[in-house]
């Protein structure tokens, strides 16, 4: 292609940072659009930065006249399930309100090719294990609501403008950059494996397990980590895909198997060499008790081939970027 520009709203995020650093690496110039309330200016590497809200829809399209990208990669969202239960109008307002600013400002500058970041959130309680992507929607929280929303919008804005769009449904992002330059860094923190890691350096005396009574083999939640590398690099397969001529689709980017939340604690305390305590508490709103995807609708299609599939690695990759960043 010979437009190499691509937009990467909340960019300057957990998975955002890492697509841009794969971009970057592909020979795309990625062009951060964020508005740093929950980025990180020292993730902004690898291409300009704009600084700006999706919900602001004149900044938005002032960016994309500016640039003129072959391209957006769509990041910029809320990602809290918990939160979004408490709090749907936040969820609504940016989620799904800001995606479709961007689209409509897409639309009037003529972009047409977006990757969107999906969740497998949007099938709630799944019908059958592994999921495939022809399992229903049934998000039985606001927050897969919302990506559900933006998928249905995605599909509308191909058949009356087309634009063309893939929307790849992450199961639980995990890990850190193995070079050790980006990592996971939220505020407040909500994801277990970076909780944990605190909990290991010290920083917090205990970890929540939310719910031991899930009908699960430990009574924990399942889930299927997928190492953020292996999310960006499934960015840059799915724009070549859109330029090859793809049509608007979805795929399930997951590692296809299922960790509790006590054998992630135990890997853990194995890769750190430390014992962490744990106290258990009710379960929350809005938490499927096992969520793990099938992506080989993303192998066969895409091409794409998980690199860091073993949890261990997974946090082996975490604790490096942990202990640098975070060690008092």
């Amino acid at each position: 292609m010979s437009n190499k520009t691509i937009l990467v709203t909340g960019g300057a995020g957990y998975i955002g940072s890492h697509a841009c650093k794969a971009l970057q690496k592909a020979g795309f110039i990625p062009i951060v659009y964020d508005n740093l309330i929950h980025g990180h200016k020292n993730f902004i590497k690898w291409g300009p930065f704009e600084e700006g809200d999706i919900t602001d829809k004149n900044r938005v399209e002032e960016v994309i006249k500016k640039y003129s990208p072959f391209a957006v990669l769509h990041f910029a969202a809320f990602i809290d399930a918990a939160e979004s239960v408490s709090d749907p109008g936040k969820y609504y307002r940016n989620n799904v309100m800001g995606a479709l600013n961007l689209l409509c400002a897409m639309k009037n500058r003529g972009v047409t090719k977006m990757v969107f970041s999906s969740s497998c959130a949007v099938y709630g309680i799944p019908v059958k294990i592994p999921i495939l992507e022809n399992n229903p929607y049934n998000p039985i929280n606001p927050y897969g609501q919302t990506k559900s929303i933006v998928e249905n919008i995605l599909k509308d804005f191909d058949r009356a403008y087309n634009i063309k769009s893939i929307s790849l449904r992450y199961f639980n992002a995990a890990g850190a950059d193995p070079d050790g330059e980006i990592g996971e860094d939220h505020n407040p923190e909500t994801h277990l494996i970076p909780l944990v890691l605190d909990s290991a350096l010290g920083h917090r005396h205990s970890v929540t397990v939310f719910g031991n009574d899930y009908d699960t083999p430990d009574g924990t939640c399942i889930r299927d980590y997928i190492h953020v590398s292996d999310l960006a690099d499934a960015h840059i397969l799915a724009l070549n895909a859109l330029e090859n001529g793809m049509n608007t689709t979805a795929f399930n980017l997951g590692n296809g198997q299922g960790y509790s939340v006590k054998e992630i604690i135990e890997t853990a305390k194995h890769v750190t060499g430390t014992d962490i305590v744990t106290e258990i508490f009710k379960r929350r709103a809005g938490d499927s008790p096992k969520l793990i995807g099938s992506s080989i609708k993303a192998i066969n299609e895409l091409g794409w081939e998980p690199k860091y599939g073993d949890i261990k690695t997974i946090i082996s990759h975490a604790w490096q970027w942990h202990k640098k960043e975070r060690q008092v």
